[in-house]
């Protein structure tokens, strides 16, 4: 079988194709045909080496991936042959707050879903709806189930409320349709003219150009009345403007640490070293639920 292999880190040339003897589960184990998989821009951080948690040396990168099961250990209990899943972003979080001892990640720390067949524990898994096909499973694992988290987890928003989504990224578009989904009136803020059309065609019910109105907050207040939830993928440069357009008892929730480039941000705290544009450790608390609860929202989903 194929799988890729991240050798170093530094750029494209790291990663490297490697022939390999197709796996087989250990007691506990489930192993999988991959039949999609996605990138997310963690990737391309810890490819490029900027990522806050070191990838260990050959591991096959990807956290984002769908497949079927096609053989199982001797003591697997929640899978069978045939049935069809994806991974768990934080592999090692069962429940409760998270810690550094279950920090582990697809694709960084653990072996991901760059690969013909993929190997997990059983507990690193959750199956998947019917009805989606495997590039639509491929995408739930980070930006979906981080955006789907962003929505609902802490208050779920009311019918008729204004949620407000930064940009066309993964998180953004995904928090765009959940809201939708939930009978919120979705108002979308983006600095790149050709993406205004395809944000009004996934439900935006307000589409605000920020290319020449940085200061935007004061316009999409006044034509809204104030938002009522910001999923907040942009910041710092964005906060004011955010805090700006809600409503009273409006909410935030931070996602996304970065400069107006895009580039990093240095940590204020001594002796750590700057932020990368990433959902932070902090945040991902909130963004993120353990598995216990991800069967749940990826029906929920649906």
């Amino acid at each position: 079988m194929h799988s890729y292999r991240l050798e170093g880190t530094g750029g494209i040339e790291r990663l490297v194709r490697r022939d390999e003897a197709q796996p087989a589960p250990k007691q506990h184990e489930i192993a999988v045909r991959v039949r999609a998989a996605s990138l997310n821009r963690r990737d391309t951080m810890t490819l490029n080496g900027n990522y806050p948690l070191a990838p260990r040396q050959g591991v096959i990168p990807l956290s984002d991936g769908a497949g079927e099961v096609v053989a199982v250990g001797d003591s697997v209990t929640r899978f069978a042959v045939g049935d069809r899943i994806t991974g768990s972003y934080f592999a090692r979080w069962i429940d409760g707050r998270i810690n550094a001892g279950l920090i582990d990640q697809l694709g960084c720390t653990l072996d991901g879903m760059l690969t013909e067949y993929a190997v997990l524990d059983e507990q690193w898994a959750v199956r998947l709806p019917d009805h989606l096909d495997w590039h639509q499973a491929a995408t739930l694992t980070c930006a979906g189930l981080t955006a789907w988290n962003a929505v609902t987890a802490a208050e779920m928003p009311k019918p008729g409320q204004w949620v407000l989504v930064i940009g066309s990224g993964g998180v953004a578009l995904f928090a765009l349709q959940f809201a939708k989904l939930l009978g919120c009136r979705v108002v979308a803020v983006s600095s790149r003219s050709e993406k205004l059309d395809r944000l009004r065609a996934l439900g935006a019910d307000l589409v605000v150009s920020t290319a020449g109105m940085p200061e935007w907050g004061a316009a999409v207040r006044e034509q809204t009345g104030g938002v009522d939830l910001v999923v907040e993928t942009g910041g710092p440069p964005t906060f004011a403007q955010s805090m700006i357009a809600c409503a009273l008892y409006g909410r935030i929730v931070l996602l996304t640490i970065q400069d107006a480039k895009g580039g990093t941000v240095p940590d204020p705290r001594p002796g750590l070293p700057a932020q990368p544009r990433h959902h932070q450790p902090a945040v991902r608390r909130q963004s993120h639920q353990p598995r216990s609860h991800a069967a749940r929202h990826l029906r929920a989903s649906a």
